[in-house]
């Protein structure tokens, strides 16, 4: 890559291995790929990292380096906790029915839930989502309501989902 970038490569089943960077990949690099002469290049964007602290219930958005946005938020509520981690963009959906269902709780259980969510940005495979929650914007940057997804008002959802995309880091802590 130009610049130079350090990682490593890591085996993700008998037939498949992986190359990532050490830490994330910088603003607007070059990256050239030479797998046995079958050839492939790209370059990264903007450096665009969001850092959500459950201390303070606050989404700080990095753009090369530079605070950017800072969003209060509604983390998982006890017993439903967001897990800290580094976690990236998967994909998203401008609208989605989320199902409690799905999880093994009835929609018509005491914790259940089945609704349609608008910008909605999955960061892992277990059905924790960026979304927006107009209905915990009471809530966020005060107290934990939700089942473990990121609750955004409507507006720093719409941002979000507009900003971010496939790849792009989300880091949770504390």
């Amino acid at each position: 890559s130009n610049p130079p970038v350090p990682g490593r490569f890591y085996w993700v089943s008998d037939t498949q291995v992986r190359w990532r960077p050490q830490d994330f990949w910088p603003a607007n690099a070059t990256v050239n790929i030479d797998a046995s002469g079958t050839k492939s290049s790209f370059r990264t964007g903007d450096s665009l990292v969001a850092t959500i602290d459950n201390k303070n219930l606050k989404m700080e958005i990095m753009r090369n380096g530079k605070l950017e946005k800072t969003f209060p938020v509604s983390m998982g509520k006890k017993g439903h906790d967001t897990p800290n981690g580094t976690y990236y963009v998967l994909e998203k959906f401008a609208d989605i029915v989320m199902d409690s269902s799905t999880y093994g709780v009835p929609v018509d259980a005491p914790d259940g839930y089945k609704l349609k969510v608008q910008d909605a940005v999955r960061i892992d495979n277990s059905g924790t989502f960026v979304h927006s929650a107009p209905w915990s914007t009471g809530s966020q940057g005060s107290t934990n309501v939700s089942h473990g997804c990121i609750n955004l008002s409507p507006d720093n959802a719409l941002w979000f989902f507009d900003n971010f995309g496939s790849g792009d880091p989300v880091v949770i802590k504390n």
